[in-house]
């Protein structure tokens, strides 16, 4: 089959395993910058001076924020412990598999540290009921750009068949984008 028959690349599952982890790494280095530039602002907060002066739940806000950041971090940063843990050992296409769903994992958790940072810094900024209704409009931009426009995306293609999908004589059992 020609590559220009409409049914994709021709690579082994290896090689497809090979192109999804460089796929995945480039997606993580953008989301892990912004991670740890957040998590960094949000360590550094509890040593600000007005940091006395928040309300108990501005600090119980706060708190749930740091730990859904260290979460967010961990999740994010795993996919690579993943497969440096597993290198050489013959996994490659198991670990884009787990890979990716513990970069979706970690995109959840950055969607709840964005809005619970969002709503610590809005309800300091503004001291009035406006902060939570800003906070759900922008949460819910994030859903729409995160995964509303990509579910959406995905809905609309699953008329043709997938460019990874097996072909004839291959196995159907690999891992899939």
């Amino acid at each position: 089959m020609s590559p220009t028959d409409g049914r994709g690349r021709e690579e082994t599952e290896e090689e497809r395993a090979d192109r999804r982890w460089s796929d995945l790494l480039q997606e993580l280095r953008v989301a892990q910058t912004g991670v740890q530039i957040l998590f960094g602002f949000l360590l550094a907060v509890v040593f600000q001076p007005r940091f006395a002066d928040l309300s108990d739940v501005d600090r119980d806000i706060y708190v749930v924020t740091v730990l859904l950041g260290a979460a967010t971090a961990a999740a994010l940063i795993g996919p690579v412990s993943y497969h440096r843990l597993l290198t050489g050992r013959r996994m490659k296409p198991e670990t884009v598999v787990w890979a990716s769903r513990m970069t979706v994992v970690g995109l959840v958790l950055l969607f709840c540290t964005m809005c619970s940072t969002l709503l610590l810094i809005l309800r300091v900024a503004l001291h009035n009921p406006l902060a939570l209704w800003l906070v759900g409009g922008m949460a819910l931009w994030f859903l729409v750009c995160w995964f509303v426009f990509p579910l959406w995306a995905l809905a609309r293609g699953r008329s043709g068949p997938r460019i990874d999908e097996p072909r004839d004589g291959e196995s159907s059992d690999g891992p899939r984008d």
